[in-house]
């Protein structure tokens, strides 16, 4: 938001510089030098603004160093290749299908509320309304949207239909799903300047639905259809532990994690210089980005602790993926209301959101649903209760600050705002649920029947690294046990042909 202009007029300014000949001349130089420094602020303010908003961006796209981690830790070693080259392709193939289609589909303005119309390739960029920066940082959360859907189905999918799956989810369904709750011609956008759903909108934020629901439910379409791991369940249906090969890796990608979330949530605001009220005060923007930090942080905490012990009680152990997995729950629930909240209700929101994410991996052992890094739970689940908690806690004057301009507009039903909020949100759930469903279940099913989605057998027992990629992701002592492998591999190929 561009600074004020300071005005200035020289018939108002005349009078003051006396009845002097010149007085005119020097009315007429003064507001020239007033309009000059009108426009540095102005100038300044777009720079400030354009700058948070690009290092925001950085952060956020860190996050995929950090899935990238994550991912690798949680499988097994044989197929740390294969995950890490989908992380690279989610970023790089949602690069290009984003430029191409999915900006234009998300923010292309003026619409109408289902899709955008303008701006494909970035045309007529940069505009008043968009910059350059502001592309770079929905490409950022586009793909990690991708990036959730690929640690559903780790382990045991073709490569082409991670690069079927991930342009079409970037460059369609994540782009058309944020217009409806981000764009200012959206359907349930809070932006809309009339005609708001039960006279809200929905405020996600940062995106428990827009992103995180997204991926978790496209991840749980493509993890049903495909069927659970070789090996994952036993013959009398109890689950059997996959361990993934490294917790270091796992740790060191929740790390990362974290520290991007603070320009997914706080970044969110996309400007930083914006005065709530009079000017000159110490309260503005950027103390709601600062809370929005604070508020995502606790959430994090809460969630991290309350796993930590829970976990203990029900299992006997200390477990470092768990914790790691909780931590990222609760940040996943806090997305939604960040900005909304006070930190109190936050470490609220991490506390379910870790017995959410609790119950829901129960609720997979029992129906024998298996997703490797719990993305569906994680992403799907705690997404779903941060947009829940949100239509609980969001506070009037966080509220009016962050979404101005509607008088009245409803909050929290805990904080004394109705139910108004609360149906809102339980619309956006059902809506991305069946949009999902619709469009990356149907995805998932005909590359099922084209044969395009689950490798074979013998790939999947040997490993992807080994049958798609080369070779392993770690170098073996033993330099003749690879030639043996992929010789034995070869053999059983040629008998399965035989047959």
């Amino acid at each position: 938001m561009a600074a004020a202009a300071i005005t200035c007029s020289a018939a108002d300014l005349h009078p003051l510089l006396g009845g002097a000949a010149n007085a005119s001349a020097a009315a007429e130089y003064l507001c020239s030098r007033f309009d000059a420094i009108s426009n540095k602020f102005i100038d300044t303010n777009y720079a400030v603004d354009n700058t948070y908003l690009l290092f925001s961006a950085y952060l956020v796209f860190s996050m995929q160093l950090g899935f990238a981690m994550l991912c690798a830790g949680s499988v097994r070693a044989k197929n740390t290749m294969n995950i890490m080259l989908t992380n690279v392709l989610d970023a790089a193939t949602g690069g290009l299908f984003y430029y191409l289609f999915g900006f234009a589909f998300a923010f292309g303005g003026p619409s109408n509320g289902f899709i955008g119309e303008h701006f494909f390739g970035l045309g007529m960029f940069p505009s008043s309304s968009f910059d350059y920066g502001f592309f770079l940082y929905q490409w950022a959360f586009a793909i990690a949207a991708a990036g959730i859907t690929s640690g559903s189905i780790a382990e045991r999918t073709q490569f082409i239909a991670y690069l079927i799956y991930s342009s079409f989810l970037t460059g369609l369904v994540y782009p058309i799903a944020s217009h409806w709750f981000w764009s200012a011609d959206g359907w349930a956008s809070p932006a809309r300047s009339d005609n708001l759903l039960f006279g809200s909108g929905v405020i996600d934020f940062a995106g428990s639905g827009v992103v995180h629901l997204v991926g978790g439910m496209a991840g749980l379409w493509g993890a049903l259809i495909e069927g659970p791991r070789i090996g994952r369940f036993d013959q009398g249906s109890r689950t059997v532990s996959l361990r993934g090969h490294s917790g270091t890796l796992v740790v060191l990608g929740t790390f990362l994690l974290w520290f991007g979330w603070y320009g997914f949530n706080p970044g969110s605001f996309l400007s930083i210089s914006k005065a709530y009220g009079e000017s000159g005060s110490y309260y503005g923007q950027w103390s709601a980005v600062g809370r929005t930090g604070v508020t995502t942080t606790l959430a994090g905490c809460s969630a991290a602790l309350t796993t930590l012990f829970g976990k203990r009680l029900l299992s006997g152990h200390w477990n470092v993926t768990d914790v790691c997995n909780g931590l990222l729950g609760g940040f996943a629930a806090i997305t939604s209301g960040c900005s909304v909240v006070d930190p109190w209700a936050a470490i609220i929101c991490g506390f379910v959101a870790a017995w959410v994410l609790i119950g829901c991996n129960k609720l997979a052992e029992k129906f024998k649903y298996d997703d490797p890094l719990e993305a569906a739970q994680l992403h799907g689940g705690c997404g779903s209760w941060g947009i829940i908690f949100t239509a609980l806690f969001a506070k009037k004057k966080y509220v009016n600050e962050v979404y101005p301009g509607i008088p009245g507009r409803p909050y929290g039903l805990f904080m004394g705002g109705g139910g108004k909020l609360l149906a809102a949100h339980i619309v956006q759930i059902l809506a991305i649920s069946l949009w999902v469903s619709i469009t990356m279940g149907t995805l998932f099913w005909f590359l099922h029947k084209l044969q395009l989605l689950r490798i074979s057998t013998d790939e999947e027992i040997a490993g992807m690294d080994l049958t798609s990629h080369g070779g392993f992701a770690y170098e073996y002592s033993d330099e003749v046990e690879l030639p043996i492998l992929k010789n034995r591999l070869n053999l059983t190929r040629k008998d399965s042909s035989a047959i």
